[in-house]
């Protein structure tokens, strides 16, 4: 599984036409929507080609630099990720090294967290996991727009 950049040990992984990295892709969605774009599969479909199995890393690249072009730069980027499984607590350092990496941020700017369903619904059968993300983008000029 990818999540947050990162290859987590597992015998399952998420389903999806990029690599399916839910984490990078709720933190696009919460990127597009500061900028008042639309979400992350009308910017790379998957019915494009060029985007099946490609690191979401390199969406999330192409959405930066969206918010660069735009006048913006990443003040902070907030997520919670929902599951049962992977327990993420070991990862969470080196996703917010690779996040912060593409980005172009400090790592103490990215916060990750993760809680579970108590073994209820869909996720808490472990059938699937669900991400929440934030962001705060800023004018390169200083005024402040949330998301």
């Amino acid at each position: 599984m990818i999540l947050g950049g990162i290859e987590i040990p597992l015998s399952f992984g998420l389903m999806g036409h990029s690599d399916a990295d839910a984490l990078i892709h709720s933190i696009c969605d919460a990127l597009l929507g500061a900028l008042g774009e639309t979400d992350i599969g009308t910017a790379f479909p998957d019915t494009d080609d060029r985007y099946k199995d490609l690191s979401s890393l390199l969406l999330l690249k192409e959405v930066a630099e969206k918010v660069r072009e735009a006048g913006f730069q990443v003040e902070n980027i907030d997520t919670v990720v929902i599951a049962e499984v992977p327990r993420i607590k070991p990862f969470v350092a080196a996703m917010k090294r690779s996040i912060a990496e593409v980005l172009g941020m400090m790592v103490e700017d990215i916060g990750i967290k993760a809680t579970t369903m108590e073994k209820m619904g869909t996720i808490g059968r472990k059938e699937g996991l669900a991400v929440q993300a934030v962001a705060l983008i800023s004018s390169i000029q200083g005024e402040a727009k949330n998301s």
